[in-house]
């Protein structure tokens, strides 16, 4: 399939090129950029020279739906709004890496961004694109709105017990922490290298966006309103995410009842790795590839489950999964052009 990518030399547009210029099924296009119109990409990133050496556009909407069976979007929400519109109306296909198509209520996306749009949400055929819990819908989906990185680690890693109703949904504490790289590409004062390197420090403490995006997902598995308390760190690393989560235990239950239990829940998703009781993740082993490790220790003193979910929020958490979803829609194993690891001394 020909692949159009919008905002293609942000950190997740340029991990989605390196994927995609791989990938035996697709063939990139259209790239854009607002920052490095009319220079090739491989000049921009010289390590994609001789893997995709394409001229970056400026933002043409049209030539992207019309030259694209399948377009990935990086952009503001706003933009992505007018591109899903065109996109319906062609008849072709999108995968958003923002915040636009996440939600169900319109307004509780208006709430949370501040957008001032006026859009039919409804009219969109929509899917929210976390793959292992929608992998059906995903298929026939003409819009997938890509998780964000933290709800990715953290809605992965509650699925299993909230599902079998294992713990309680009240006090579900998170404490996540991500490498620099969550917070794009553009310069910030907070993101300079001396401002950051020997530095971990927590941001949006309880009012990060991420906040209803997560619990949506939540309440959905759980089939009630589930609330949480959510405090994210920057830590002084490229990329990856750490989430440890702790919940209330309905009643008792032994290391290797739930070991059992998420195996069987996670048993044909090839990108999730349940590790065994003893064993704990790292974002190490994880970085560069598509695999989600999840671990597990319970506190008997506090009836307390304590689960830790690591990915790389520049694939799992972003442009990985959004290939996988891709994949799906056009019929592809989900792990075609993923099955990348990256293994570290």
């Amino acid at each position: 399939m020909n692949v159009g990518i919008l905002g293609a030399t942000g950190y997740t547009g340029m991990e989605l090129v390196r994927i995609l210029s791989k990938h035996p099924n697709a063939k990139i296009t259209y790239l854009s950029s607002k920052h490095f119109e009319s220079q090739l990409i491989s000049e921009v990133y010289p390590g994609l020279d001789g893997f995709c050496d394409l001229i970056l556009e400026g933002d043409d909407f049209k030539k992207a739906v019309a030259t694209c069976d399948i377009i990935f979007s990086t952009l503001p929400h706003e933009l992505t709004f007018e591109i899903g519109k065109m996109v319906v109306d062609a008849g072709k296909r999108l995968i958003d890496l923002g915040s636009a198509f996440r939600f169900d209520d319109f307004n509780v996306f208006k709430n949370w961004y501040g957008s001032n749009d006026d859009i039919e949400y409804d009219k969109f055929n929509k899917v929210y694109g976390l793959t292992e819990l929608n992998r059906e819908k995903i298929k026939n989906a003409q819009i997938v709105g890509n998780p964000g990185c933290y709800p990715t680690s953290v809605i992965l890693a509650l699925a299993p017990v909230l599902k079998n109703r294992v713990v309680t949904d009240k006090n579900i504490i998170i404490d996540s922490k991500s490498g620099v790289s969550g917070a794009g590409h553009e310069p910030k004062f907070s993101n300079l290298y001396s401002e950051c390197n020997e530095n971990t420090k927590p941001y949006n403490v309880a009012k990060h966006r991420h906040i209803p995006e997560i619990e949506q997902e939540l309440s959905k598995i759980m089939q009630e309103e589930v609330k949480i308390v959510f405090t994210p760190h920057l830590v002084p690393m490229t990329r990856g995410i750490l989430s440890t989560i702790y919940c209330n235990l309905k009643s008792d239950i032994t290391l290797k009842e739930v070991y059992d239990l998420y195996q069987e829940f996670y048993k044909n998703d090839y990108f999730i790795k349940i590790l065994k009781p003893g064993k704990y993740p790292s974002t190490k082993s994880v970085a560069g590839s598509n695999f989600c490790q999840i671990g597990f220790e319970t506190d008997e003193h506090t009836n307390t489950l304590i689960i830790m979910s690591v990915i790389d929020n520049l694939m799992k958490g972003a442009s990985g999964q959004a290939v996988q979803n891709m994949n799906l829609m056009f019929g592809l194993p989900e792990n075609k052009g993923l099955d990348i690891i990256r293994i570290f001394p």
